[in-house]
């Protein structure tokens, strides 16, 4: 009898497609956290694990699963997961990549609009009933079109977000990276960071969380960027000092910020809630009915294709097959 583990309710397109072809399926939580102590208990005997960036899956969690075979993260990063113990157990690890990519990319660029815009700013005065009359500088915030864009980690979601921009507003593209993009449609130039961060009048991340990319933006970067300059970050929180980050946007050494991400997450900062200068989102990048549905569709058949003898097709340990 083979048992797969869900730490959380995911939609039910990767339930029913699991349910199919296993004895049982146990989701630990239909709510926002997966207690740990349960998890523990009930990958004892699990022979899979489809887990959430929000749990920690790390050496203890991997031990406890004698019988794991694969571990499948429901997202595209997979900084949760121990990949080191899981491979030397002989674990597969899983995500879910590309089909988040289109959805991502759009919300940033909606953050970037926004808060370029001031929107918030502009919803919660407008709801507040202050909205008396059209004014010529009532709200005004920075153009876009014909702008630069700077794109930091140039993968499959900051080529999408430079895409939007290139295409549908003619911003001139700069973007830093180690390797070089194939095949782009538009212009871009490779630059060395420094260079990107004075260029740039919009600068939006897309590294993962790894430990040359911790802080990458802090008190020093953001003395570089343009007063002017918008920052978007949907990729990991941490990529960027949040202390900095408020003390920037306090001291309009940084126009505004469009955040979905935070370093602490789920805590927020109070005084980065109050500025009026930043868009905060829920973590809520690849948060479409059909991205969602994908995600599980995709984290199960990666299961799936474990226990029918084949090699998943989003495995990130490669190693694992030697």
């Amino acid at each position: 009898m083979k048992k797969v583990v869900i730490t959380r309710k995911i939609p039910d397109a990767g339930i029913n497609l699991l349910e199919e072809y296993f004895d049982q399926v146990k989701i630990i939580s239909d709510g926002d956290f997966c207690n740990r102590k349960h998890l523990l208990n009930e990958i004892n005997n699990a022979d899979a694990l489809l887990c959430l960036l929000t749990e920690k899956i790390d050496k203890d969690v991997i031990d406890a699963g004698e019988n794991l075979k694969i571990i499948a993260n429901y997202a595209v990063g997979y900084n949760n997961i121990d990949l080191e113990h899981a491979t030397r157990k002989g674990i597969y690890v899983t995500n879910t990549p590309d089909i988040l990519t289109e959805t991502t990319a759009d919300l940033a660029f909606c953050l970037l609009m926004a808060a370029a815009r001031r929107i918030g700013e502009a919803e919660r005065f407008t709801r507040a009933g202050k909205f008396k009359s059209w004014g010529p500088r009532l709200l005004c915030g920075q153009d876009i079109y014909g702008k630069t864009l700077g794109i930091i980690g140039m993968g499959r979601i900051g080529t999408a977000v430079a895409r939007r921009g290139a295409s549908g507003f003619n911003m001139n593209i700069l973007y830093y990276d180690t390797s070089v993009p194939e095949n782009l449609s538009f212009s871009a130039k490779k630059v060395e960071l420094n260079e990107l961060l004075t260029q740039s009048d919009f600068i939006s991340l897309h590294v993962p969380l790894v430990d040359a990319t911790y802080h990458l933006i802090g008190e020093k970067e953001f003395s570089m960027m343009k007063p002017t300059a918008v920052l978007i970050n949907t990729s990991r929180g941490p990529v960027v000092d949040e202390n900095a980050l408020v003390k920037a946007l306090q001291q309009k050494i940084l126009y505004a910020a469009g955040l979905d991400v935070y370093e602490n997450e789920p805590e927020i900062p109070r005084t980065l809630k109050t500025l009026d200068n930043v868009i905060i989102t829920p973590h809520i990048g690849s948060a479409s009915i059909e991205t969602r549905d994908g995600m599980a569709e995709m984290a199960a058949r990666n299961i799936i294709d474990t226990f029918q003898g084949k090699v998943p097709e989003q495995l990130v340990n490669r190693d694992v097959l030697k």
